[in-house]
């Protein structure tokens, strides 16, 4: 693998990539805030934007990255306002200079405000809108979101790659084996897995007038229901559980609320945390992320790290 993926993608060949396939691009490129894959909004000379983002290479295949963009289609077909790839000559998938890429018209917007019930409700509708269209047919490319892959395979990577520092790899070694075992006997259980945005945090929702327009589904996946309602939950306990009835009373209105996946949740939840060191680590070789993620090779942040999982184990234990 080409230990720096993205250094042949300079301006040139981004201007050039975007005009060898017909936008008249004025020569104006912003670099957009985005870590797995590069994005960058460019200026087109009739004064309008698009937004274009180039695959990290060897992360998806071709097929995988069409499912995406197929899924995306389908919810804009049920007027579910998502942001999909622009169309041209039919194609939405574009490769220039080794690079793979697609277009996207500028969505403007900020992350919605869920302590507004009201917003809270229309995510919620949106969100069962976007599940009644992902279970018509499941993916056949795309990943399916399981345990091993999320956790038990990021600690056998971490642990196995001297990324945890010498005084933290025993305490981090011992919490996740139990971490692992709790997440083991709780995804024995069968889960309704079906298409889902798969990466649903508040970052991936714009909102404008006065409507969610999502945005970022290079994480679709087949998964569970509540995968994409989970990190809409914060606060307290009972700050929660208002949240999860004004949510479940809302997804109701389109479909069943999968009441009995909300056992998932912090086990949902742990596998994110693993997972998200481990998406460091491998990336480490990318610039970009020694200049992001300074603290990660620290003693601290893995301390912070172990702690943090170890109140997991204990939410857990109590769920």
């Amino acid at each position: 693998m080409n230990e720096t993926p993205y250094d042949g993608l300079t301006p040139d060949v981004i201007l050039d990539s975007l005009d060898h396939f017909g936008w008249q691009t004025s020569g104006s490129l912003l670099a957009l805030n985005s870590y797995e894959n590069r994005v960058y909004q460019l200026g087109l000379e009739d004064d309008s934007f698009v937004v274009v983002k180039f695959y990290r290479p060897n992360r998806w295949t071709t097929e995988q990255i069409m499912e995406e963009h197929g899924f995306v289609a389908s919810l804009i077909e049920h007027e579910i306002s998502c942001v999909g790839p622009i169309s041209r000559d039919g194609e939405t998938l574009f490769e220039y200079e080794t690079f793979r890429f697609s277009v996207f018209p500028r969505q403007g917007g900020h992350p919605p405000d869920i302590e507004n019930e009201g917003n809270l409700k229309v995510l919620a509708r949106t969100i069962a809108r976007i599940h009644n269209v992902g279970e018509v047919q499941p993916f056949k490319h795309r990943i399916t979101l399981s345990w091993e892959t999320m956790a038990r395979d990021n600690v056998q990577f971490l642990l196995q790659g001297n990324w945890i520092p010498l005084e933290m790899e025993s305490a981090y070694e011992s919490i996740t084996r139990d971490l692992l075992t709790y997440l083991e006997n709780m995804f024995t259980t069968k889960l309704n897995n079906l298409r889902i945005h798969g990466d649903c945090h508040l970052g991936n929702v714009l909102w404008r007038d006065p409507l969610p327009h999502f945005v970022d589904f290079d994480d679709t996946l087949m998964g569970p229901a509540i995968q994409d309602m989970w990190m809409l939950f914060s606060g307290s306990e009972d700050e929660q559980a208002r949240q999860i009835g004004t949510i479940s009373k809302a997804y109701d209105e389109f479909r069943p609320f999968p009441h009995n996946e909300l056992r998932f949740v912090e086990g949902l939840r742990t596998m994110r945390m693993i997972h998200h060191a481990a998406w460091i680590a491998r990336r480490w070789h990318d610039p970009a992320f020694p200049q992001a993620f300074p603290w990660f090779d620290s003693p601290k942040y893995w301390s912070d790290q172990v702690l943090s999982l170890r109140e997991q184990l204990a939410l857990l234990a109590h769920s």
